[in-house]
């Protein structure tokens, strides 16, 4: 992947490492219809999941229901019972401090 969304999984990176210098980034679920496999983010369990779509970045909180959420980044998965994500497409702006506070806030959960 050579276009926007590498770019966009590289900022999400940039963030978490910011937000958690602790957490430990790996890949996984490689498969032949992923090659790349989908990076994953722990610090005392497991963070978030960064997965790419051919229309958006998906980046999945693994305990995102539980995190205060005040300036609304997530913007999908908010039904769901655990999980919260936050779809970025190409065009989409991220508030880099909103998401970083999700990040310390789920390390802080994650330690609590």
């Amino acid at each position: 992947m050579s276009d926007w969304r590498a770019d966009r999984v590289q900022q999400v990176r940039d963030l978490v490492r910011a937000a958690a210098p602790d957490a430990v980034e790996e890949v996984k679920w490689r498969k032949p219809s992923n090659p790349d496999g989908v990076p994953t983010f722990s610090c005392d369990g497991l963070l978030c999941t960064v997965e790419t779509y051919k229309d958006k970045v998906k980046v999945t909180f693994a305990r995102g229901a539980s995190l205060d959420d005040p300036a609304h980044v997530f913007n999908a998965s908010l039904d769901a019972g655990t999980r919260r994500a936050v779809d970025l497409r190409e065009d989409d702006t991220l508030d880099a401090d909103a998401f970083t506070a999700l990040v310390s806030a789920a390390v802080a959960h994650n330690r609590a």
